[in-house]
Formats: C-alpha cells, sequence, structure tokens
C-alpha cells in the first residue's frame, strides 16, 4: 500500500502510515454472521420438520386411523405346494397371504364374509381360538405354515384356485404374547396384515356383553348364535339390554385402546393395512382397498350377515342415564351418539 506524504513546510518532510482498511474486517464479520445464520435456520428447519414428521404421524393413527398404511411393496409372489391336494391348472398361480388382526365383536365375522364372497379369497375363521394351536411358538409357526401352504381345510377354502388365503387372529389368541416371532414369521413369509378394529369401543361393549349373555340364555330357540342372517334373529337377540359397569368404565375403554396401539407398535413393521368397522359401513369403496391391497380382481362382495344392535346406544344399555353421566365431560362423550 502507498504511503502518505504530507508536507506541512518547505523545511519539513512528515511520513505518515496511512489508516488501514476496514474492509478486511467488515468481510470476516460478515462471514461470520453468515454462517451462524446457516447454522441457526439449519436447526429450526431440522426442528421444524421433526416436529410436523410426528405430528402427521400422531394424527394419521390416532385421529384419522380410516387411512390405510402401507408398508413395502407387494410382498413376494408364493406358489404353495400343498401335500394335501393337487393346485392342478391353478399351480402357477400366486397366493397372497393375509392375517386378520382384530379383538372379537369388532366386525370382523362380517368382514371375513365379505372377503369370502370373493371367488378367490379364503379366509378360515378363528383358527387360533382351539388352545393347542397356540399352546407356544412352535405350535402357532405349525399352524401358520399349514394354512399358507393350503393344507388348512374349511368351509371356506377354495383349495387351488385360492389366489388370497388368511385366517381371523384375535389379540387374545396368543398374538400378542408371541409378538416378535410372528412379526418376524409375517416378515420372513410375505405375511400381510389387515388391522380391523372399532373406533366405538362402548359399541363393542354392548356387543361383548349381549353374546356373553345369549351364550347361556340361548334366546335363540336354545341355540346360541354370534352371528345372525335374519332381521327376526336380529331383533330377538336385541331384546337384552346389558347393564355397563360405570364405575370401571373409563378405565375399560382406555385398557381396550391401550390394547390396539399396542398390536399397531408390534406388527407396525410389516405390511399392513388398517380398518375400522364403522368406515366399512359407511363407505363400502374401502372394500375395493382391501382387494386392492390383496391384489385381488374388485368384485363387488356381499354378506348374509344381519346387524343386532342398530340406532341409539340408549336403547341397547339397560343404566343409559348411568353410562351418559360417567362419559359426559370426557373424551369419550361423543361415542354416545350413533354413528351408524
Amino acid at each position: 500500500m502507498a504511503e502518505s506524504i504530507c508536507f506541512f513546510n518547505k523545511d519539513t518532510l512528515i511520513i505518515k502510515s496511512p489508516k488501514k482498511s476496514p474492509l478486511l474486517l467488515r468481510m470476516a464479520v460478515l462471514m461470520f454472521a453468515m454462517v451462524c445464520s446457516v447454522y441457526i435456520c439449519s436447526i429450526c428447519v431440522k426442528q421444524l420438520n421433526t416436529h410436523t414428521k410426528a405430528r402427521f404421524l400422531r394424527v394419521q393413527i390416532a385421529e384419522c386411523p380410516e387411512l390405510s398404511i402401507r408398508l413395502k411393496k407387494l410382498p413376494p409372489e408364493h406358489y404353495p405346494r400343498p401335500k394335501t391336494f393337487s393346485r392342478a391348472e391353478c399351480s402357477n398361480n400366486p397366493v397372497r397371504l393375509f392375517a386378520i388382526v382384530s379383538m372379537q365383536r369388532s366386525g370382523s365375522g362380517w368382514f371375513e364374509s365379505l372377503l369370502n364372497s370373493h371367488v378367490n379369497a379364503s379366509s378360515n375363521g378363528e383358527v387360533f381360538s382351539v388352545l393347542d394351536r397356540r399352546k407356544n411358538i412352535t405350535t402357532i409357526v405349525q399352524t401358520l405354515d399349514r394354512i399358507y401352504n393350503l393344507d388348512w381345510l374349511s368351509s371356506a377354502s377354495k383349495n387351488h384356485c385360492s389366489a388370497a388365503v388368511g385366517f381371523k387372529w384375535m389379540l387374545n389368541q396368543g398374538l400378542m404374547q408371541n409378538h416378535e416371532e410372528i412379526a418376524d414369521y409375517f416378515n420372513r413369509r410375505g405375511v400381510s396384515t389387515i388391522f380391523l378394529f372399532r373406533r366405538n369401543l362402548l359399541r363393542r361393549m354392548v356387543s361383548v356383553l349381549a353374546n356373553s349373555y345369549d351364550r347361556y340364555a340361548k334366546m335363540l330357540n336354545g341355540t346360541h348364535k354370534s352371528h345372525v342372517h335374519s332381521l327376526e334373529e336380529a331383533k330377538a337377540l336385541s331384546k337384552y339390554k346389558p347393564v355397563i359397569n360405570a364405575t370401571s368404565l373409563i378405565s375399560d375403554l382406555e385398557g381396550m385402546e391401550a390394547t390396539i396401539a399396542k398390536a399397531l407398535e408390534y406388527f407396525g413393521n410389516t405390511r399392513h393395512l388398517i380398518l375400522y368397522y364403522e368406515d366399512l359401513i359407511n363407505n363400502r369403496t374401502r372394500l375395493k382397498d382391501v382387494q386392492e391391497f390383496l391384489n385381488l380382481p374388485p368384485v363387488e362382495l356381499r354378506s348374509r350377515q344381519v346387524k343386532i344392535h342398530k340406532g341409539n346406544l340408549s336403547d341397547h344399555i339397560k343404566n343409559w342415564e348411568d353410562v351418559k353421566v360417567t362419559l359426559k365431560g370426557t373424551a369419550y362423550e361423543h361415542r354416545l351418539h350413533a354413528d351408524y
């Protein structure tokens, strides 16, 4: 940099060093500020994205559970070779494997009858309702192998031309106790999980109590029926009004919700679809989603089953006023009203 030369008089020469330019310092400060800004912004964006993602997952499962959640692509195609019969001309047709995971009195029987009306679907009922089949993980796996190899014969079996094969599995039938091994089996074999639950767990409670009463009372001419096929039978069974334990009602509802949440957590890493009974009733296009999920050609699904408890809940609970007072002001109050 050139030096400044100042002349104060003719006899004196003063050489004065110039002031250092602040340009370099300013640039350094500016760069430091920019780096800090970028860092702070990246932290904020990361936190915002994390929060948004967590909120989306929470809303999707807790508030919008009617939406299907599909993990992974279509599972590998299976070509079973049964030991008990020959698939003949269908031996080269692939088969999808599935399990309907549900709770008793959640509409699973009705849903399964709909699914079985498809000419290519075979759902074999509550296979693990028999204790010996679920006494340990070894017997469970042996039973699963028989089902998915098409060697499990039932009235629902389409045998050699089945394109989707499965069964109903209730949460209290050894599923939760052996969830790690079963989830591993599902992922290894490519089994798709269909979750089916009820939103209105108060209605489920009414159905459970009424069905339990009829198991001993046998109101239909001395015969117990969990599902009916006529309006007359449905009307006869709906005459019984159970008494709800108002003291433990809220904790009972919370317990059912916790069990459902735990099941979704245990099998959330399997390829799965979440359904709710109320959605299937109010929106029959959801049945097309099920067929698509199982890679079945879409058809109109039908069932002969008739709903037993219709209309307002007040018509089906004996101590309705106690129940209403107990749930008033709680998160379950809106379940007092009819939703289908």
